[in-house]
C-alpha cells in the first residue's frame, strides 16, 4: 500500500508499470476509487508509468470534513505528481477527474503535456441539483440515491446482464464516505472551467458514452470544442463509465491517443 502525506491529507495511490516509462496518470469519478481503472490498465502498450490515486474522500485516501473546493482536488494532484517526480504526463480523468484534468493543465502545464476528459464537462449539473444531492447524502448516506446514480453509470443492457459486477459496483459506491461524496459534489457545483478550458491548446481527446445519463454526449461534445484541435470519441452503448462496460474499444482509442501525441 502506497501512502503520499501531501500537507493535509494522504492519499492512497498506486504506481506501477516502468518508472522511467512515459508517465499516465488517471484520476476517478465520483463515487469510485481507482479500482474504476482495474479493466483497461492490462490492455495498454508496455513500457508505461502508470499512475492512479484515490481522490480526497475516497477510497483509502483521508476525507476530511465539509465542503470541498475543486482548487483542493487540483493541488493535491499536483502535489502528488511533483512528490513523484512527474513531469509531462497525460492525465485521463473521468467525470469529476476530468475536471481535476482541466483545472490541473490551466495551471500546471509543466505536469500536463495532453490529457483525456471523459464523461465530464466544464461545467456539471447546477447549484440547486447538487444541493439537493448533498443534503440526501448527509441525511441517508450514499446509499440512499444508490439506485439513480447506478443507472446514469450503466446501460440497460450492463444492469440486464452483468448483475454480480453490478453488486461489486454498488458496494463500491455505498462504502463511499458520506463526507467525501458530499464534500466532492460540492466542488463539482461551485465549478465552471468554461472560461479557463477554452483557453487550453494542449492535445486532448474527449470520450463519451452514448447512455451517459451524468454527462450526456453532446456535453461532453461541447467541452472538447472549447479546446482546439481536441479530438472527441462516442462509446456506444455504454453509460457513464464506458471504461468498464467497453474496455477494450475504451483501451483502443487510449492507446491510439497515446501514440498520436508521441507518448509511445
Amino acid at each position: 500500500m502506497l501512502m503520499a502525506q501531501l500537507n493535509d491529507i494522504n492519499v492512497h495511490y498506486v504506481d506501477e508499470g516502468d518508472r522511467n516509462g512515459a508517465p499516465v496518470v488517471f484520476a476517478n469519478s465520483l463515487g469510485t476509487d481507482f479500482r474504476l481503472w482495474d479493466q483497461i490498465i492490462p490492455l495498454l502498450p508496455p513500457g508505461l508509468r502508470l499512475i492512479r490515486y484515490d481522490k480526497r474522500g475516497h477510497g483509502l485516501t483521508t476525507c476530511p470534513a465539509g465542503d470541498y473546493f475543486m482548487g483542493d482536488l487540483v493541488q493535491d494532484a499536483a502535489r502528488l505528481l511533483d512528490m513523484l517526480g512527474v513531469k509531462g504526463c497525460v492525465f485521463v480523468g473521468l467525470s469529476i477527474g476530468g475536471m481535476i484534468a482541466q483545472g490541473l493543465a490551466a495551471e500546471r502545464l509543466d505536469l500536463v503535456r495532453a490529457m483525456v476528459i471523459s464523461n465530464t464537462a466544464a461545467k456539471i449539473g447546477t447549484p440547486e441539483i447538487w444541493k439537493g444531492r448533498i443534503e440526501t447524502v448527509r441525511k441517508g448516506g450514499v446509499a440512499a440515491l444508490e439506485q439513480p446514480i447506478l443507472e446514469r453509470w450503466f446501460s440497460k443492457r450492463f444492469h440486464r446482464e452483468n448483475a454480480a459486477e453490478l453488486d461489486g459496483w454498488r458496494n463500491m459506491l455505498c462504502r463511499t464516505p458520506a463526507a467525501g461524496y458530499a464534500g466532492c459534489s460540492a466542488a463539482i457545483s461551485e465549478t465552471d472551467l468554461f472560461d479557463s478550458t477554452a483557453r487550453l491548446t494542449l492535445p486532448t481527446l474527449a470520450i463519451a458514452g452514448s447512455e451517459d445519463g451524468s454527462t450526456p454526449p453532446d456535453l461532453v461534445r461541447e467541452t472538447a470544442d472549447l479546446i482546439r484541435g481536441s479530438r472527441f470519441h462516442l462509446v456506444r452503448g455504454a453509460g457513464h463509465l464506458p471504461c468498464v462496460e467497453n474496455p477494450n474499444e475504451y483501451a483502443e482509442v487510449l492507446t491510439a491517443f497515446l501514440e498520436e501525441v508521441g507518448h509511445v
